[in-house]
């Protein structure tokens, strides 16, 4: 929300008000003071006017997990153990999942409640590569590099899956690195090559890599250079 719509909102304050507020130098975000109106506001910036504190803000939270196999990545299931119940956390249905992971794929997640920084993380646009380690049942052809790096035709949704490389580790082992996430993208891109995939493990997302010192299910928060590279 803008600054000046948030200071319209409160009682007996109206537009023209606000922004006489703002052009006073009265308004303080985040122990700044802010005089454009059009300065985007948010649950976690605290807000003062005139030393009130119109909004405290939210402390926001980022983790790191080190996802295993046989949980649900949602925040609620009937039936499965979910990521957010390995969190020992408050509060946290106020978490969201960025970069959901199948059943049973391993490895990196990260858990917020920083809409905008999540999408930053995980929007095709922003660029950001998603590598994981991919095991099949059988040798992995070395077309398949072309073939990634070109795209391949996903016949029922009607696309081409963005350019991913592919960099072979052994016979049956590989490194792909995806720049979207489609619905079972991994296995369905070795699928096509009639080769099954066996296991499954996210290790980096952007610039984010999974912490060696997490044993699967355990988590550890974010430290603030990390957050700062999204």
């Amino acid at each position: 929300m803008r600054l000046d719509r948030f200071l319209a909102n409160l009682p007996h304050c109206s537009h023209r008000q606000a922004r006489l507020l703002l052009a006073s130098g009265r308004v303080l975000v985040n122990g700044k003071t802010i005089c454009d109106g059009t300065h985007d506001i948010r649950v976690f910036d605290c807000i003062d006017l005139d030393g009130q504190v119109l909004q405290a803000g939210k402390p926001a939270r980022f983790f790191m997990l080190n996802k295993p196999a046989g949980c649900v990545s949602a925040t609620a299931d009937p039936q499965h153990p979910t990521v957010l119940d390995l969190l020992n956390e408050p509060d946290k249905e106020e978490l969201h999942i960025a970069g959901r992971l199948d059943f049973n794929t391993t490895g990196l997640m990260i858990i917020t409640n920083d809409g905008l920084w999540s999408r930053r993380l995980t929007q095709p646009e922003s660029l950001l590569g998603k590598t994981y380690l991919v095991e099949t049942e059988d040798p992995i052809d070395p077309i398949c590099i072309e073939h990634f790096a070109r795209g391949l035709y996903f016949r029922f949704e009607n696309l081409t899956t963005l350019p991913a490389q592919l960099e072979l580790l052994g016979p049956r082992q590989a490194h792909l690195t995806l720049h979207e996430g489609r619905y079972h993208q991994v296995k369905r891109m070795f699928g096509h090559f009639r080769n099954k995939v066996t296991a499954l493990h996210r290790e980096r997302m952007g610039p984010l890599r999974l912490d060696p010192t997490l044993a699967p299910g355990q988590y550890r928060s974010l430290t603030d250079s990390e957050i700062a590279q999204i």
